[in-house]
């Protein structure tokens, strides 16, 4: 490991994981429970349009790419909350007409685009000045789920109720998919528009396979995210892979593991259940 961290650029890969991976964790925890994971891929692939506008404008992508994520999701909030659609068809349309838009402007950048980063990350090319405004993005994003944790939590429960216990559900709900969009984009540079969305649900739903009770989720959806962060770095340097597609594997086969792990203690439950009392 120090081997690794020698290098001035696997120190700022290392930054950035670990941001996106505790922003992550963090919001990951609401997409789950509110059912958004879907919102959340649609708003990592819009995002893509953005990223093309910046490179056709020849300025920050970063800037540009969460502007216009942020305004998919507050659209996405928009349409299904006037009931005009689905929210599965409001992000289905919003989602290709963005892939459409990126493709179509990415076509007029001259000279070349490493598409291959754009889509599935480089998190080793990562710049100060890009893990500045991450910090920056992340810090505003941690800070508004910090200080709203208890108003995001009755949304959450029961959205009826929070009404009734006079909580602002639209600008809660409308503020969560600002967050998801903002984590998205800090995302995208570690993993890329098409992964992005992975770290939002992997390590959420891999938490509840074996905490109960919302802190042990939190808790351990966050070390499922850091372990996946840093093992994919180390593996995508070691062995030369897609830092994007390593992280998320790591993220995936810890997944598989709590999966085997409530399924180990299922069987021990039922196991101790049916087993005789001493001395029958």
């Amino acid at each position: 490991m120090s081997e690794i961290l020698a290098y001035e650029f696997m120190r700022r890969a290392l930054v950035v994981v670990l941001l996106a991976g505790g922003l992550s964790s963090l919001v990951g925890f609401f997409v789950v429970s509110q059912r958004l994971a879907f919102a959340g891929h649609g708003v990592a692939h819009s995002a893509y349009g953005g990223l093309a506008v910046g490179l056709l404008l020849g300025t920050s992508s970063f800037w540009t790419g969460t502007l216009f994520a942020v305004a998919v999701a507050l659209l996405i909030g928009w349409i299904t909350r006037r009931g005009r659609l689905a929210e599965d068809t409001t992000i289905g349309i919003l989602h290709a007409a963005a892939m459409a838009l990126g493709t179509a402007i990415l076509s007029r950048v001259p000279g070349y685009v490493d598409l291959f980063s754009l889509l599935f990350g480089n998190v080793l090319a990562a710049q100060a000045a890009e893990v500045r405004a991450l910090a920056l993005v992340g810090g505003g994003v941690a800070l508004f789920v910090i200080l709203r944790f208890h108003d995001l939590m009755s949304v959450a429960f029961s959205e009826e109720l929070a009404r009734i216990d006079g909580r602002s559900v639209e600008v809660l709900s409308y503020g969560l998919l600002v967050a998801v969009a903002l984590v998205v984009m800090v995302s995208v540079r570690a993993v890329g528009v098409v992964l992005a969305s992975a770290l939002l649900v992997i390590p959420t739903a891999a938490a509840r396979q074996v905490a109960s009770g919302y802190r042990q989720v939190l808790g351990l959806s966050l070390v499922v995210s850091l372990v996946s962060g840093v093992g994919g770095l180390i593996l995508s340097f070691l062995w030369d892979l897609p830092s994007g597609a390593s992280i998320v594997l790591v993220a995936t086969f810890l997944f598989g593991l709590s999966l085997a792990a409530r399924h180990w203690r299922e069987r021990r439950r039922r196991g101790l259940a049916l087993a005789p009392f001493p001395g029958r």
